[in-house]
């Protein structure tokens, strides 16, 4: 908190109103009496200018490109971290020592493997029901099977909060799986976090499946890159969730939820629905490039600019390096990979979009990377939930462990009609 105020005057009413200061520099209005006060309250549609909460977990500036958990630069853990290593960073607010990381992933190994009547829900699936449904659907069903546990309650959130970054791989490859038709492969937990998802997607019985390396880092970057975005959508909808003091499980379907619309987890399928769109016309890069220019048409190029980053996504920096090196290495024969490119280039060279600061983000890289390791369109959600999960985690524990906490009740200025009659139903026309 800051000496500084800022001052409301309403009718004859004065109020100071205090500002609050993080450690960044942002500053915010602290608003918590207005209503008692005033009778007022501030009506902000989508909350965009609104802080629902102080947390110390992830920093933006979207105006820099600068995007920092627990006050470490992206680019850094990207360079130096791992996926879980990063997890227990944004959980526990700290970098693990050896022996805790080993710990830690030890713990995470040990609770894999899903309940063997779980794998009958998915019997009950359709074959093309969307991964992101079966997803919530699973996760939420866990809730059954841990129903009625008791302990000391910070030592069972801690336990389910493990089971939850080890079982969603379990459960996102089961529903890959059933897709295609396939038997479910059990986890193997000699293997890394990220090794043994992709192994549990992409083996068989039938033969012996060795994973790629580069696809290990890659599936690891990507999800350190997805670990954490401040309060959007899944996380404010986890925490609202959370503060009711619902369980864990509902909390986090109910981000998945949340993850699932298109406006929010949607945006790298778009990407490449955008591309098979194009390819179908021909290819025509140019045509659909002046089309987004044009104030006369509706189409928009996916997967450029962002609406925190006005300048540039960090993270889209650190994944084209490794989207260049992977589709180099793989070779991946792909028309819609090769008109990637040329929208790439087109948006890098085009005034246009320099000037509007247009640049390829985050969801246009991994829309193509996923693509490229075999993931299907529709599953491109579930590997943004598999990778937001620890973020969800530590906004939830903070919460819990925040003693000013309460329970979300945001407030509304009514709009509907004015008090009125009761009218009985002979008397009512049509």
């Amino acid at each position: 908190m800051t000496n500084s105020s800022v001052e409301l005057k309403y009718q004859n009413q004065s109020l100071q109103l205090p500002v609050f200061e993080g450690t960044e520099g942002e500053k915010g209005v602290d608003i918590s009496q207005l209503r008692a006060k005033t009778g007022l309250i501030t009506l902000d549609p989508g909350f965009v200018n609104t802080g629902s909460c102080t947390s110390g977990i992830t920093f933006i500036d979207g105006d820099k490109g600068i995007l920092r958990y627990r006050g470490i630069p992206i680019e850094v853990l990207a360079e130096r971290s791992n996926f879980l290593e990063t997890s227990y960073l944004l959980i526990y607010g700290k970098l693990p020592t050896a022996d805790e990381l080993e710990k830690f992933t030890q713990r995470v190994k040990r609770h894999t493997m899903l309940h063997e009547d779980i794998k009958r829900f998915y019997d009950g699936f359709p074959r093309d029901a969307h991964p992101m449904a079966i997803l919530g659907s699973v996760v939420c069903s866990l809730s059954v099977f841990y129903q009625h546990e008791t302990g000391d309650p910070a030592y069972l959130a801690e336990l389910n909060r493990v089971r939850l970054l080890a079982k969603l791989p379990t459960i996102a490859a089961y529903a890959y799986k059933k897709s295609v038709g396939q038997p479910f492969i059990y986890p193997d937990n000699s293997r890394s976090y990220c090794e043994n998802f992709l192994y549990m997607m992409f083996s068989t019985p039938a033969e012996r499946y060795e994973v790629d390396p580069d696809l290990i880092d890659t599936l690891n970057l990507l999800l350190i890159l997805h670990a954490d975005h401040e309060q959007n959508c899944s996380t404010a909808t986890v925490r609202m969730v959370q503060s009711s003091g619902a369980s864990m499980w509902a909390s986090i379907t109910a981000g998945i939820c949340a993850l699932s619309g298109p406006l929010h987890g949607g945006a790298n399928q778009e990407v490449i629905e955008m591309l098979e769109q194009i390819h179908a016309d021909g290819g025509n890069v140019k045509k659909y490039v002046d089309l987004a220019k044009s104030k006369e048409s509706s189409f928009r190029l996916m997967g450029f600019g962002h609406r925190v980053y006005k300048n540039f996504d960090p993270r889209a920096k650190i994944i084209k390096t490794a989207c260049d090196k992977l589709l180099k290495k793989m070779k991946v024969a792909d028309p819609l990979l090769d008109i990637a490119k040329q929208l790439e280039e087109a948006a890098l060279k085009d005034s246009y979009f320099i000037e509007k600061k247009l640049y390829p983000n985050v969801d246009f890289y991994s829309g193509i990377i996923y693509r490229a390791m075999g993931i299907p369109v529709n599953a491109f959600t579930v590997m943004f939930a598999l990778g937001r999960l620890p973020g969800w985690l530590a906004q939830a524990k903070e919460l819990n462990e925040d003693k000013a906490t309460k329970i979300g009740r945001p407030r509304q200025v009514y709009t509907g009609p004015a008090l009125s009659d009761y009218t009985p139903i002979e008397k009512r026309k049509a």
